[in-house]
């Protein structure tokens, strides 16, 4: 079977990803990383979503983007926003895309595997830069330069099958594949029970997308 890394981050849209990457038939490496953010109980998601579709390895990998700060998810100090904003917001981490897409190539390069999977959508990515298609194009141009996979004319090509998805075609995709979204964690500021807030973006954006796709909402959330 072909070999892929697939970012899974715990929320709904990269346990999406993972089970499209094995409906297209990937033999599927999951890599969850620890990055100082705000909460743990994403992480707990990804191992569960891991197991329950079967992937041929998990793993955790640690990189201290809280000691570069400059964002509400990885900074106790910044306020998440719960109100609708212009901009790029603070839940913005600087590089945290650039460094996961760096680690998930390092890691296929050992596993010979030539794709990646990243969960990323331009339609409700809150402005995020690292979530548009220039960008992963751009990395995808570079890792071909910057790797002996590259070098030697198989380079590792970034899948983004949700890129253009709106929210609720993604979770209408996603229950056709059979994902258990009541497990997945999308909120920024989830309680340690990984129970979701209701009130911030990733919620709001959440919560939009199974009214839209007709589907009941599975989302814990915490009591107010």
């Amino acid at each position: 079977m072909r070999k892929a890394v697939i970012l899974l981050s715990g929320g709904l849209d990269s346990a999406t990803t993972l089970a499209m990457a094995r409906a297209d038939g990937f033999d599927c490496y999951a890599l969850s990383v620890a990055y100082g953010q705000r909460h743990a109980s994403e992480l707990g998601a990804a191992a569960r979503i891991a197991q329950n579709l079967g992937v041929r390895e998990h793993r955790t990998m640690r990189v201290d983007l809280a000691g570069i700060g400059g964002s509400a998810l990885t900074d106790p100090d910044i306020a998440v926003p719960e109100v609708p904003m212009t901009g790029i917001p603070s839940t913005y981490v600087p590089a945290r895309n650039t460094l996961m897409l760096a680690l998930a190539l390092g890691w296929a390069e050992v596993l010979n595997a030539r794709a990646i999977f990243i969960g990323v959508n331009c339609l409700d990515y809150s402005g995020y830069p690292d979530c548009r298609a220039e960008f992963i194009s751009a990395f995808e141009n570079m890792a071909a330069l910057a790797t002996r996979a590259g070098v030697d004319g198989h380079p590792s090509r970034i899948h983004t099958p949700l890129i253009t998805l709106t929210k609720a075609e993604i979770i209408r995709e996603g229950m056709r594949l059979g994902v258990d979204y009541a497990s997945t964690v999308s909120c920024y500021q989830a309680d340690e029970l990984g129970r979701a807030c209701g009130r911030c973006e990733s919620c709001r954006i959440r919560k939009s997308g199974f009214e839209a796709a007709g589907v009941a909402d599975p989302t814990r959330y915490a009591p107010l």
